[in-house]
This record gives structure tokens, sequence and C-alpha cells, in this order.
């Protein structure tokens, strides 16, 4: 396994919208084990594959206290969404940031796993709203975009000069 790097927001690269898995084959399963790899590393609950560069509609998640229950989701999509729930978000992709999103409470999303197989799963709570959250990155649609122009500016303008001192770090070495 090998770790991918995570693209840092503003990148315009986490705009861009993921393409179908035609074909779920040994890349495909690869790219899941380095991507659940890359999560844990983070350490996170969730990638998606645009968030590494990779345009693809795959998603990786684990909500487990354990870190021992990885969830594979290849060309998800949100069957049925229900209620309402605010809950606190953060993003590998934006570190270091947490803001209060509300989303739809439960989901139901279709998807194909690690092996092929498609299946469909309900969920609620924080594994309900981390599926919307990856699905998201895979339309090019960041947390940030849910809340207000001012708040989004201030946070793109931190992640920037965040970019430049790590630039300026490597730089130096």
């Amino acid at each position: 396994m090998s770790l991918l790097d995570i693209l840092f927001y503003p990148d315009p690269q986490l705009r861009k919208v993921a393409s179908t898995v035609a074909n779920v084959d040994g890349r495909v399963a690869q790219l899941v084990d380095d991507m659940l790899a890359t999560m844990y590393d983070a350490p996170g609950i969730g990638l998606a594959a645009t968030q590494i560069n990779v345009h693809e509609r795959i998603v990786v998640i684990d909500v487990s206290d354990e870190c021992d229950a990885p969830l594979t989701l290849i060309n998800p999509e949100l069957k049925l969404t229900e209620g309402e729930v605010e809950m606190q978000e953060g993003c590998l992709s934006i570190p270091g940031i947490y803001e209060n999103i509300t989303r739809p409470a439960n989901v139901t999303v279709a998807a194909i796993d690690r092996e092929g197989n498609p299946f469909e799963l309900d969920a609620d709570g924080i594994l309900a709203v981390c599926i919307q959250h990856e699905i998201d990155h895979l339309n090019g649609k960041l947390f940030v975009d849910y809340l207000s122009p001012l708040k989004r500016n201030r946070i793109r303008k931190k992640m920037i000069k965040a970019a430049r001192e790590r630039d300026e770090e490597y730089d130096d070495e």
C-alpha cells in the first residue's frame, strides 16, 4: 500500500466532477487500499478519490472508534435523504477547520463495494453525514460551500497562507 498526496483547498482540482467507474478491477482495488491507508494515516474518517487528484467516483470511509470497519463506495448514489441534523464537519483537504453544517440526518446510498458487488446501505448519524460529505467531493463540492461567503473567504485566505508557509518550509530544506 502507498500513501497518496491529499490536495488542499483551494486547489481547483477539488472542483472537478468525478467520472463513473466502468469496471471494478485490480487497479481499483489497489486504489481503494491506498486510499484507506492514506485516510488512516492522515488521520481521517473519509476520503474521496477527488481529494487525491483521481477523478473517479470512489469513496472510502471508516467512522469506527477502532478504525477497523472500512467502507468502500464505488459509484455511490444517494437514493433517499430525510430529516435534518447539524454536525461539526472537518475535511482532510481543509485541515484544522471545523464548522457546523446542516445536512439530511438519514440516507440510503446505493454503491458498489471493493469486490465489484452492488449494495444498498441505510445510514444515520456521523456515517450519513460522512457519506454525504464524500459524495459532495465527487461532485466538486466542499463543506465550505455550505458556509456564508464571508466565512468561506476567510477560510480560503487561511488555507492559501498555510500553503505558502508549507512551500517556504520545503524551500528551506
